[in-house]
């Protein structure tokens, strides 16, 4: 395997450096080098979004969910993601008039005009940084790991930490957004074909879909229906998981970012049908393979069960192309994530457009090495933050909502109950907050915070025009 590893990671390698040379800007500004020129078409804005969307947890967390919880997890991840193409459809055109209206550089920069408040800026810098770096870090960390485990003799964790983030880090300074996108198109490709090859693997094995679920009927039935085994779907978790991933357009930077510069709003809503359905055949061959580790390996660790259903149990070829799929899973959200994180900043900085493009650069670097000490030496409080990100990112929604909506410059009131509310999750997590209030989950909790935060700002305030609403 380690042959055919080394060949497809050169082939990889190869097309990325060539992606690279034809992306490299000679000048960089804010517009090339941050929004990519802010004209970007349907086919590279899906993949693009697509890639981005769609981590390596996707591949690891996935098919795992799936084996341990059942295919309950296919019941609210495609309702949800239609309810997000709904959004994206109905929001997106007016968060791409607003935003070039206001001369977007970031989400953070948005607020503050649209509230007219430095606070609603830092609120949502601050919860994207607080979020997404834990994110990142943990992706690193668990395909560092995962290599490691697949080539124990090669090099060191860390070293395969470094090596992701600075081909990560070496293509986005060279090429800036535009770079990002056409990579996240290849990687995005080449992790839709591994994970259907692996899928249809998984079926072949039982010889139909039919006889597989069967399987799964006689070994653990409660798999095969909600709540499931380990009664995790709940109303209350189907809920708060159905608000994070609607807002995840307009709460994760680097997809709202991928909204704005849309070259047309007929190329957005084109794009956003098309990120239901990839979303939809991404998820459903890792039902597959769960349904596959449900069978054959029911009692074996999450590592164990990957490895085995990504490596062991396939051919040499397909293993090393599970392998670079993994790699590009991991660099195709980790290296938006980041560059997100320095357009945010960006967005903040009221300088000359050069010196504030070098800060920014600087701190691009900054965030991607934050990414990787935390990947080295991550902690549980850690991957318990990873695990919640969209969820976090979520609370920011509705304060970024009303800004989007408003008629007039809203008050403060969301972006000091939103901070507010951020804090409180975050102690909730940690252990200091209880995890619940009463018979509701804390993210519940705080999301009728928010509510009713966004109603009296509605209704009481009144920045929102009843044809908005």
């Amino acid at each position: 395997m380690l042959t055919n590893f080394i060949i497809a990671g050169t082939v990889y390698l190869t097309v990325l450096i060539f992606l690279v040379r034809k992306t490299r800007l000679k000048e960089k500004t804010t517009k090339s080098y941050l929004l990519a020129g802010g004209n970007i078409g349907f086919v590279i804005g899906l993949f693009t979004t697509a890639a981005t969307l769609f981590s390596a947890f996707t591949v690891v967390g996935m098919p795992d969910f799936f084996r341990t919880h059942g295919i309950g997890a296919w019941i609210f991840l495609g309702v949800s993601d239609a309810m997000m193409v709904y959004a994206l459809i109905r929001i997106g055109s007016i968060l791409r008039r607003k935003a070039r209206k206001l001369d977007f550089k970031g989400m953070s920069g948005l607020m503050v005009n649209t509230y007219g408040s430095r606070l609603a800026g830092y609120v949502a810098f601050g919860g994207a940084v607080i979020f997404l770096i834990p994110y990142i870090s943990v992706q690193i960390s668990g395909i560092s790991i995962f290599l490691n485990a697949a080539f124990p003799e090669a090099i060191p964790v860390w070293s395969w930490s470094l090596i992701i983030v600075a081909i990560m880090v070496i293509y986005s300074e060279t090429g800036g957004l535009r770079a990002i996108m056409y990579n996240d198109t290849l990687q995005g490709i080449l992790l839709f074909v591994t994970i259907w090859v692996i899928g249809w693997n998984c079926i072949d094995h039982f010889g139909s879909i039919e006889s597989m679920f069967d399987k799964v009927q006689s070994i653990e039935s409660e798999l095969l229906s909600v709540p499931g085994p380990k009664g995790l779907f709940t109303p209350q978790f189907l809920i708060i998981s159905a608000i994070a991933i609607i807002f995840l357009p307009f709460t994760q930077p680097q997809i709202s970012t991928r909204v704005i510069i849309m070259k047309s709003s007929k190329a957005l809503n084109k794009m956003a049908v098309g990120l239901g359905i990839v979303a939809t055949l991404v998820v459903l061959p890792t039902m597959f393979m769960g349904m596959y580790g449900a069978v054959m390996y029911p009692n074996a660790s999450t590592q164990e069960f990957i490895g085995h259903v990504l490596l062991y149990d396939q051919l040499p070829a397909i293993a090393a192309m599970g392998l670079i799929g993994l790699i590009a899973a991991a660099i195709s959200t980790s290296d938006s994530q980041i560059f997100a994180l320095g357009s945010e900043l960006r967005s903040l900085l009221a300088l000359e457009d050069k010196k504030a493009l070098l800060i920014t650069r600087i701190f691009i670097v900054v965030f991607a090495a934050l990414a990787l000490i935390f990947s080295i030496i991550s902690s549980d409080h850690l991957v318990l933050l990873a695990r919640t990100s969209f969820s976090g990112t979520a609370m920011m929604g509705p304060m970024i909502l009303i800004g989007l909506l408003s008629s007039k410059k809203p008050s403060r009131l969301m972006p000091i109950v939103t901070f507010i509310v951020l804090i409180s999750y975050i102690l909730s997590k940690a252990g200091v907050l209880p995890s619940k209030i009463w018979i509701l989950e804390i993210e519940i909790f705080l999301f009728l915070c928010l509510a009713v935060a966004a109603s009296i700002e509605i209704w009481v305030i009144g920045t929102i025009k009843s044809d908005k609403v």
